[in-house]
């Protein structure tokens, strides 16, 4: 006879399942559990340097992350403290430093109410080699050679602007992955003292995006040279990633902190890596598409017998390129194929009129809205464009909550194959032998 597992047997495998997708990191792996209750007691209360990656549980890039994270901590026990928290579970948290997707990896140096931005690639060699130029960075200052936390700008004020010298220009600017602009000035130019109130504003609304930059040219003459520095003040772009002098281009903006920040920011912008286009094959990836989201861009594409996989590819060619004409908006992009998500569907009232189908959805607000144009790039563009000033027509998702996911298999990248006669089961149709004979 069949014996059904107990109530209290349920409830054990429910919350052993519901640790192991939130625990991403045992005490074992060296990385530090924090919270609300512990953060300021270990790491801004902390002299050492810390490295804290916020995560969400159902985050497939933090997900990915957990291996390099891992060996990052081993690597650098002992010399660096690295920590994580829960940001899905710490909202508050990570809304105290700014955290607006996942994973967010900060380094708390010399100043850990200001922690900077690390932006490289995830790997545990590149956190760590940033992570170590802080720690040699607070080591500088204690000892002058320039500030923990911010520098001076032309008059030697504190902030958000970082001072440079000719002994860490190249290693600040130059061997980093940051975006920097940088002010060549000289003490004496009025020009100069213009322009520092602006610099150190701009500096500010920029952290965490473009590194701002002040060098006294008077004072490193060699390095004013090697930039050409004719005037003041000279402003000059670096692009983000490993730099070479020549690589430097001239800033052609204005200079009120408007002008700078917006000049920037486009910049920025461009070097933002596009989103990522996930099937949605289980509730899994879904969500890795679409929560926490401002909007998700939605796509139903025709089966795989009715558009083969060039077909489909073309279409998803053109649903990238769009993510990344948009991809300042930091919305989710997924894709389905038409029947294989009947309740996803159902609640955005796509599909029935035929595919390819699109929808925008915001599911904190359960609203949405459909592509009524062409599914072509310049349909779809507009359509976005539409979204994005807050025009069209929406409506709400059916049944105000998130509509059930089934899991399927994802498409292996080639043509759809015919069911065979093995595949075939005569058995499950309702005929006369005569007939199953004849067939």
């Amino acid at each position: 006879m069949m014996q059904f597992p107990s109530a209290s047997s349920i409830l054990m495998l429910t919350l052993f399942s519901v640790s192991c997708v939130n625990a991403f990191y045992s005490s074992s792996d060296g990385v530090v559990e924090l919270t609300p209750t512990n953060f300021d007691r270990l790491v801004t209360q902390d002299d050492a340097i810390w490295v804290v990656e916020f995560f969400a549980p159902w985050c497939g890039h933090c997900q990915s992350l957990v291996p390099e994270y891992k060996k990052l901590a081993k690597a650098l026990k002992g010399v660096i403290k690295v920590g994580s928290v829960n940001a899905d579970d710490h909202k508050e948290l990570g809304g105290q430093f700014g955290v607006r997707g996942f994973p967010t990896i900060k380094i708390f140096g010399a100043n850990k109410r200001s922690p900077s931005d690390y932006n490289g690639q995830r790997t545990a060699s590149a956190i760590a080699e940033a992570a170590l130029a802080e720690a040699k960075k607070k080591v500088n200052a204690a000892f002058g050679g320039g500030s923990g936390g911010g520098g001076g700008s032309s008059s030697g004020s504190k902030g958000d602007v970082i001072e440079l010298t000719e002994d860490n220009f190249d290693k600040l600017v130059l061997n980093s992955d940051d975006i920097w602009l940088v002010e060549f000035f000289a003490p004496w130019c009025g020009h100069c003292k213009n322009l520092e109130p602006e610099w150190a504003k701009a500096a500010k609304e920029l952290k965490g995006k473009v590194k701002l930059g002040a060098l006294d040219a008077t004072a490193h003459q060699g390095k004013a040279a090697e930039y050409n520095v004719r005037g003041y003040p000279t402003i000059k772009f670096f692009a983000a990633g490993s730099k070479r002098a020549s690589d430097a281009q001239e800033y052609d903006g204005g200079r009120t902190a408007s002008d700078i920040i917006s000049w920037a920011s486009d910049k920025h912008v461009a070097n933002v890596p596009p989103p990522e286009l996930l099937e949605i094959t289980d509730e899994s990836s879904f969500d890795s598409a679409c929560e926490g989201k401002p909007l998700c861009v939605v796509s139903v594409l025709p089966h795989i017998l009715d558009c083969n996989a060039k077909c489909r590819n073309k279409f998803l060619d053109t649903l990238r390129s769009l993510g990344d004409k948009f991809k300042q908006k930091q919305w989710g992009w997924a894709w389905a194929e038409g029947g294989q998500q009947p309740a996803l569907e159902e609640s955005l009232e796509v599909g029935g009129f035929g595919y390819p189908a699109m929808a925008v959805v915001n599911f904190k607000k359960m609203k949405f809205s459909v592509l009524k144009g062409s599914f072509s790039a310049d349909g779809i563009n507009e359509f976005l464009r539409d979204i994005s000033y807050g025009r069209g027509h929406t409506a709400p998702v059916r049944g105000a909550k998130k509509p059930a996911i089934v899991s399927v298999d994802a498409w292996d990248g080639k043509d759809g194959q015919l069911p065979t006669e093995e595949d075939i089961d005569l058995s499950d149709f309702n005929m006369d032998d005569d007939v199953k004979d004849e067939l």
